[in-house]
């Protein structure tokens, strides 16, 4: 990879957070990117222009990349989180960005690894970017794959290896399923205060922490019209869940406290499948605009620990923007204890190539958001 963002100390440094910045004397910088979209949720994909990050596993660089002092959503500032922030706020992306910088995987058993980042900072799960990492994998290249068929593409998280299923049919990729870490349940019914009332919510640990809220309970609906008020009810329930105990995970603290919440609301059954929307708010307040993958994964291990689904059993999860995932517990597995394996489908597409550009004469910067 080229070099990142110059280092900016000194009185010439570039205030991010601000619209108006000062001039930085510096070469032109450059970040080359394909961007995919899974159920209408972007993934920008780094493939050039991203300093060089250490560690001798992908977990490590994620905490390399925070760095010390900072946290998953509050990144210490750096060369590698100037090109984060690059692409995530405008004018080149927006508070809805998602994406990934490439890295090493973490042995010869995987054949990538990535650091997942948003407007905000690092996550250690993301199903979406899973699925589109897949489809590119193969759609690249860099993954051999038959014409019709499924090929393997197996990837090194910060939570884990999970693996996309590559589906093909006539030499083009066609979906892609993806199969999580473990998933499982670390409570239910949990009752939380909230500006709208007492809720029950169930806590589930896929790779990232999920809290589960039925919308109605709140007296909402998930629709666009209620997204104002489903997101602000998402951020009181994560501030509200923030010091129990049922977000730590028992192995890897680096895993604990609520990443995303998952407001639901349930459908008519659809071919006699279980049928839910959901819109999850995840960080500090971005919203998922697919069904959220490795959400989806938290709901399938929910609902197989209040006996609603079986193994093998579908779930068609349906997200505020009308997009579809289909999920299913494989057969095996314990939702109180090992955890469930969860297979996760969708699609992705790529909606274009791009090199990014840092004038050092543009005023903005690495941007601002709104």
């Amino acid at each position: 990879m080229t070099a990142g963002l110059p280092d900016r100390a000194g009185p010439e440094t570039v205030h991010v957070d601000r619209v108006h910045v000062e001039t930085v004397h510096v070469e032109t910088v450059h970040v080359d990117t394909v961007d995919y979209h899974t159920a209408g949720e972007p993934f920008r994909i780094v493939v050039a222009g991203a300093p060089v990050i250490p560690g001798d596993s992908v977990a490590e660089r994620r905490a390399i990349a925070i760095g010390a002092g900072g946290t998953a959503t509050a990144p210490r500032p750096g060369p590698l989180d100037d090109v984060r922030r690059l692409l995530t706020r405008e004018p080149r992306g927006h508070a809805g960005m998602y994406g990934g910088f490439l890295v090493p995987p973490d042995d010869d058993g995987a054949d990538l690894g990535v650091l997942f980042w948003h407007k905000d900072g690092y996550s250690t799960a993301c199903g979406h970017g899973t699925i589109a990492l897949g489809a590119w994998a193969v759609d690249s290249g860099l993954v051999a794959a038959p014409a019709y068929g499924v090929a393997r593409v197996r990837i090194d998280v910060p939570s884990g290896r999970v693996t996309a299923l590559v589906n093909r049919a006539a030499g083009r990729t066609t979906g892609v399923a993806f199969r999580n870490v473990p998933s499982w349940v670390s409570g239910l019914k949990l009752p939380v205060e909230t500006s709208r009332g007492t809720v029950e919510v169930a806590v589930a640990h896929s790779g990232a922490c999920y809290v589960s809220a039925p919308a109605e309970a709140l007296g909402l609906s998930v629709t666009l019209a209620r997204l104002p008020e489903l997101t602000a009810i998402g951020r009181e329930i994560r501030a509200a869940l923030a010091d129990s105990p049922a977000v730590r995970h028992p192995v890897d603290p680096r895993l604990s406290g609520v990443y995303g919440v998952i407001l639901y609301e349930e459908l008519p059954a659809v071919d006699g499948a279980l049928n839910q929307r959901n819109v999850t708010v995840f960080a500090d307040g971005q919203i998922d605009r697919s069904p959220c993958g490795s959400g989806t994964s938290a709901r399938l291990a929910v609902l197989a620990a209040e006996g609603r689904l079986e193994p093998g059993a579908e779930l068609r999860h349906e997200s505020i923007v009308g997009t579809v995932f289909g999920g299913r517990v494989l057969p095996g597995g314990d939702p109180w204890g090992d955890g469930v394996v969860t297979e996760v489908t969708g699609t992705a597409h790529r909606t274009g190539e791009h090199r990014f550009v840092l004038d050092p004469q543009d005023m903005l910067g690495a941007g601002f958001l709104l």
